[in-house]
C-alpha cells in the first residue's frame, strides 16, 4: 500500500474472523457463505460500521470476480462497461442513485447476470425503490460498541507503534460516535504529534473539530425527534435539552423542530397550559427572525417550558373520539335551529327557529341542544384536572349547575 493510504484502509480486515462488530449478524453471514448461491444483499447502517468491508469479505469468500464502485462517482453508462465481465458488483451509497437509475439493476438481478452487494446509510424503505428492495436481502448493521471501538483503537496504536494513554483513547472513542473510520482517522492524526500532546488534558485543544453526523433522512432523524417529544411529554427538561442539542448539532433544520414543538404543545399540554401553544408558535417566528446559531436560545427556552408545563391530552383525545364517530356513522344533519337563515326560503324551512342567543341570557349561557339528533348528550371531551384546564372547566360546570338548580325549583 502507498504511504498515503489512510490508516482505516490499511487496517481493513482480510478475513471474516478479523472483522470487528455486528455480532448479531454472524449466524446470518455464516448461512450466506454456506448457501449454494450468493444472494444480492443491501447493507444498511450508519457510517463507519463496516458495511463495505463486510461486502468485500463476502465477495472474496466466493472466489468470484468482483468490482467495487461508489454511486456518486459513476454514471450508468460507465457502469454498463465496467460490469460486463464481473460476477459481483459492490455498490457503495446506492441511495445516491435516482429511482430511475435504480431500475437499471432490475433485469440484471432478475436474470442473475450479476450479484449486487449494495450499501446505504439511509433507510431503505424511503431511499430504495420497492421493486429493487424486493430483490435484495437487507442486513441492518449497528454502530460499533465501546468495547469494539477500544479493540480497534488498540490494534491501530500497535500498528503505528505509538503510545496513547487509555484515558485519551476513551476520549477519542467518545468523539467517534460509534464510527470506526472516524476513530482511526483521529488516531492517525495523533500519530504525528508529540507525546506530550497526547495527554487527556491537552487532547481536546489539539484535535481537529469533529463534525457530528446528522442523518436528516435516516432512522436517527426520527429517533431523536421522537425522543425529544417523549421527554417533553414525560416532563424531563434535562433529557429534552439533550435531544434538542443532538438534533441541532447534527444539522437538523430548526424549523422542523419548531413544527414538532407546536404539535407537542397542542397534543401533550393542551388546555393544562394554553400558553404553551402560542409560545411554541412564537419560537418558530423567532427562528425565522434570528436564524441559527443563536436560534438555540428560544428553542431551549421553549423546550424547557414545554417539559415543565402540566400535561393534558384531553383535546387531542376528544377530537379522535369525534373523528371516529363521523367516520363510522357519517356526518348527521345540523339541527334546524343552528342553521343560518340567510334566505327567505331558509326561514320558511325553519332555519334558525328556536335558536337561543347565549349573550341574551345572564352570564352569556343558556342550555340548548347543539349536537344532531341521535347524538344528544354524547360526550367526546373529558377534561383532566391538570393546570389551567380545571379553571377553564369550572366556569361551565358552575353555569350548568345553576341551570339544574333552577329546573329543580
Amino acid at each position: 500500500m502507498s504511504v498515503h493510504t489512510p490508516l482505516a484502509e490499511k487496517l481493513r480486515p482480510n478475513t471474516l474472523e478479523e472483522f470487528v462488530g455486528q455480532s448479531h449478524l454472524k449466524n446470518r453471514i455464516k448461512a450466506i457463505i454456506q448457501a449454494k448461491r450468493l444472494q444480492s444483499l443491501l447493507f444498511f447502517g450508519p457510517p463507519g460500521c463496516g458495511k463495505s468491508t463486510l461486502a468485500i469479505l463476502l465477495a472474496k469468500s466466493w472466489n468470484k470476480k468482483y468490482l467495487r464502485v461508489s454511486a456518486p462517482e459513476i454514471g450508468l453508462s460507465g457502469l454498463r462497461q465496467k460490469i460486463k465481465n464481473i460476477d459481483i458488483l459492490i455498490l457503495d451509497e446506492i441511495h445516491r442513485f435516482s429511482k430511475a437509475q435504480q431500475d437499471f439493476f432490475l433485469p440484471l438481478l432478475e436474470t442473475g447476470e450479476i450479484t449486487l452487494l449494495a450499501t446505504t446509510t439511509e433507510n431503505p424503505s424511503f431511499s430504495i425503490t420497492r421493486q429493487l428492495l424486493s430483490r435484495l436481502h437487507v442486513l441492518k448493521l449497528a454502530s460499533l460498541t465501546h468495547q469494539e471501538l477500544l479493540s480497534l483503537a488498540q490494534k491501530a496504536v500497535s500498528y503505528l507503534n505509538i503510545s496513547i494513554p487509555k484515558e485519551s483513547l476513551e476520549i477519542l472513542i467518545s468523539l467517534s460516535g460509534g464510527d470506526a473510520r472516524t476513530l482511526l482517522n483521529l488516531i492517525e492524526y495523533l500519530s504525528n504529534l508529540k507525546p506530550n500532546d497526547l495527554s487527556p488534558a491537552n487532547l481536546k485543544t489539539i484535535l481537529p473539530e469533529i463534525v457530528i453526523k446528522g442523518d436528516r433522512q435516516g432512522d436517527s432523524h426520527y429517533e431523536l425527534i421522537s425522543a425529544l417529544i417523549k421527554s417533553i411529554r414525560g416532563s424531563d427538561p434535562d433529557a429534552s435539552l439533550y435531544y434538542l442539542a443532538c438534533l441541532l448539532e447534527g444539522g437538523e433544520d430548526p424549523r422542523f423542530i419548531c413544527r414538532r414543538l407546536i404539535l407537542s404543545a397542542s397534543e401533550d399540554i393542551g388546555l393544562a397550559d394554553p400558553m404553551a401553544l402560542p409560545l411554541a408558535v412564537s419560537c418558530a417566528e423567532a427562528i425565522d427572525l434570528i436564524g441559527m446559531p443563536e436560534g438555540f436560545i428560544p428553542l431551549a427556552e421553549t423546550v424547557v417550558y414545554l417539559a415543565l408545563a402540566p400535561k393534558s391530552n384531553s383535546t387531542y383525545a376528544a377530537y379522535l373520539s369525534a373523528q371516529k364517530e363521523v367516520r363510522l356513522n357519517g356526518p348527521k344533519p345540523v339541527p334546524l335551529h343552528l342553521r343560518n337563515p340567510s334566505t327567505r326560503l331558509h326561514k320558511e324551512w325553519g332555519y334558525g327557529q328556536g335558536y337561543k342567543y347565549p349573550h341574551a341570557y345572564p352570564g352569556s349561557y343558556v342550555a340548548q341542544d347543539y349536537l344532531p339528533e341521535g347524538l344528544k348528550n354524547r360526550q367526546f371531551y373529558f377534561p383532566k384536572s391538570e393546570g389551567m384546564e380545571t379553571r377553564l372547566n369550572l366556569w361551565l360546570k358552575q353555569k350548568k349547575k345553576q341551570i339544574n338548580i333552577k329546573k329543580s325549583k
